[in-house]
């Protein structure tokens, strides 16, 4: 009997340890444009050496590819408090989840979905908002840790980047 209640004491402690421990920890990028608050919400992955885009990579195993959660463990969340114009897309004040489309490498597109507080390995193409393509860039140095920046451009005008391993994919962002 102590066997068995030292065996389970040891596993709660392992779980524990291993969640202490997240991989992909939670992150936040927020931004206030003409008083109103954009935010994603966001576990960072990182690259750990390993081939993440194209064939091969490993996104390309995840069973929504070539759509992707845009992180890791739950899907992105986006919650925008206004009406909101992103790169030519009408999207209405609310809260939505963030995918990418990125079967070609270096020409991503960044799709809202209406469907929210899913987990990241599902995703529902008939409940899109929308896409519209990113502009893609290289960093001058692989980027180790997936990051979203949310940056104010002034008056009602704001931008959205996503970092991560040598890709950087940004949409312009117009409150309404």
């Amino acid at each position: 009997m102590t066997k068995i209640a030292l065996g389970w004491v040891l596993s709660i402690t392992t779980v524990a340890a291993v969640g202490w421990a997240q991989q992909s920890p939670p992150e936040e990028a927020s931004v206030t444009v003409a008083g109103k608050k954009i935010t994603i919400d966001y576990s960072a992955p990182s690259v750990h050496g390993r081939k993440i885009f194209g064939d091969g990579g490993l996104l390309s195993h995840d069973p929504t590819y070539p759509a992707w959660r845009a992180g890791a463990n739950s899907a992105t969340a986006f919650h925008t408090d206004a009406n909101l114009d992103i790169g030519g897309l009408a999207v209405p004040k609310g809260d939505y989840t963030l995918y990418c489309w990125v079967k070609n490498p270096d020409a991503w597109e960044l799709i809202i979905s209406k469907e929210t507080g899913q987990w990241g390995l599902s995703y529902n193409a008939g409940r899109d908002l929308g896409r519209v393509k990113m502009a893609m860039n290289k960093p001058p140095a692989p980027i180790e840790r997936l990051k979203y920046t949310l940056t104010a451009e002034g008056g009602a005008r704001a931008k959205l980047e996503l970092a991560w391993e040598n890709h950087v994919a940004s949409v312009p962002i117009t409150v309404k």
